[in-house]
């Protein structure tokens, strides 16, 4: 084992109280970044070392969720892939790449999903890995008011910034790109940042590169999130002896936890009125919607500020989250964070007016309704949001036992185990004589 910059009993904590990525090359890897036997295709004789001090001069991801790195004329595929010529990968394209990113706009179908090179006054543009007719073309052409010669560029969704945006840097400035907007560019300043050689977006978080290392930032501001900055080698790519995770390793319970194929069931699944949807276990989440980026378990506190432990049931209501542990009810303001609500936790029964309800084994909200159900064995108790209030009378569906439910524009979703069943309504379900065939959860939604 190298010797640690700091104490490697608190390196190997860095994953569960920083917010970095653990990346893999396949767009369904568990994201485990365990560095154990050296990786002999890291660095062939002849080829660049993509663990040299040098850093990369872009980073993205394809449409595939595969990210690439560049540098010069050779590129890299994934957390471990080996060196590659940048025209393998990119026909038509020779280094050095300049800035990179994998376009989101999905009003804009002819560009969602591409992947563009820039280099120089020039730009190209890939999709499913050839390089799409009418490219490369001018900078100027494509992005106007966009400078040539860039430093680095990632795409901004709508809901981390305003509009699906690009973000592009040069020389200490940075560019704000929306073909949303008029005018479509403007020019920001963020000082606390600095420029960046490099920048990626990954499953809603940034980060911007400086040579080896890189910190986190916020798109909107520019404010740098990170305690101080850490080294690409020892999270976004396979270098030996180098890495953290090491312990994690060694706790078979936890990391059968955050495998997401290992078939332990899950406490809870939830979805909102944008479609992200997300599943828990044993303090643990996973993100569904964005698997493109990666697969991924996060401790709760990642992205809810002081959430810990196991949860019962999570449902949305009104740009708010709401997460029942046991008696309790705590409640986020979903905006560009989550932020906790002052004067929570609160007793079910204080939310809501539930007399003799205590505690729940699931419960759920459906898209665009003030209804909220609650699942508590065999009965499913109807509660009106905007009262707060027991609305009719309990009812008794045919599932006397289920770990976690979600409504979403697909349907609804009751799970139990390893199975889920699926009804195309909360009146389907409540009509129901027998349960559906039951899908495998694994295979279904986390792509195992």
């Amino acid at each position: 084992m190298r010797d640690c910059a700091v104490p490697c009993a608190l390196l190997c904590l860095l994953p569960l109280v920083l917010p970095y990525p653990l990346i893999k090359g396949r767009h369904n890897d568990t994201g485990t970044n365990l560095h154990s036997a050296p990786d002999p295709a890291y660095s062939l004789p002849g080829t660049a070392d993509r663990c040299s001090d040098e850093g990369f001069g872009a980073i993205t991801l394809d449409d595939k969720g595969v990210m690439h790195y560049f540098r010069g004329d050779s590129a890299w595929m994934g957390f471990q892939g080996p060196t590659q010529q940048l025209s393998e990968t990119f026909p038509g394209m020779t280094g050095p790449v300049d800035a990179a990113f994998r376009n989101h706009n999905e009003n804009r179908t002819l560009e969602h999903q591409r992947t563009y090179l820039f280099k120089g006054s020039l730009v190209w543009s890939y999709f499913e890995g050839q390089l799409v007719m009418g490219y490369p073309r001018l900078i100027s052409q494509e992005f106007p008011g966009v400078p040539d010669n860039l430093d680095a560029a990632v795409e901004c969704h709508q809901g981390e910034c305003r509009t699906d945006s690009i973000l592009f840097f040069k020389g200490g400035h940075v560019y704000i790109y929306s073909a949303q907007e008029a005018p479509p560019i403007k020019q920001r300043q963020w000082a606390a940042l600095g420029n960046c050689t490099a920048a990626v977006r990954w499953l809603g978080r940034y980060y911007c590169f400086k040579g080896i290392n890189f910190t986190r930032f916020d798109p909107v501001s520019g404010q740098v999130l990170s305690p101080r900055p850490l080294d690409t080698r020892d999270y976004f790519v396979r270098c030996p002896g180098r890495g953290h995770g090491h312990a994690a390793r060694q706790n078979a319970t936890l990391m059968s936890i955050k495998d997401r194929c290992s078939n332990r069931s899950f406490e809870a699944f939830s979805s909102d009125d944008k479609s992200w949807t997300y599943a828990y276990r044993g303090g643990w989440f996973f993100r569904l919607d964005t698997s493109k980026d990666g697969w991924h378990a996060w401790p709760l506190s990642h992205t809810w500020k002081n959430l810990h432990g196991t949860v019962d049931a999570v449902f949305n209501h009104e740009n708010r989250m709401y997460f029942i542990q046991g008696s309790q009810v705590i409640v986020y303001i979903s905006d560009q964070i989550y932020i906790p609500v002052l004067g929570y936790p609160k007793p079910i029964q204080e939310e809501w007016e539930v007399s003799g309800v205590t505690a729940v084994d699931a419960a759920f909200t459906c898209p665009h309704s003030s209804h909220l159900y609650l699942l508590r064995g065999d009965k499913l108790i109807l509660v009106d949001l905007n009262t707060r209030k027991r609305s009719g009378e309990d009812r008794t569906i045919i599932h006397a036992d289920v770990d976690s439910a979600m409504c979403n524009t697909h349907g609804l979703y009751l799970f139990h185990g390893q199975s889920f069943y699926h009804y195309k309504n909360v009146e389907e379900l409540l009509s129901s004589k027998e349960a559906p065939g039951p899908g495998n959860i694994a295979s279904y939604f986390l792509d195992c």
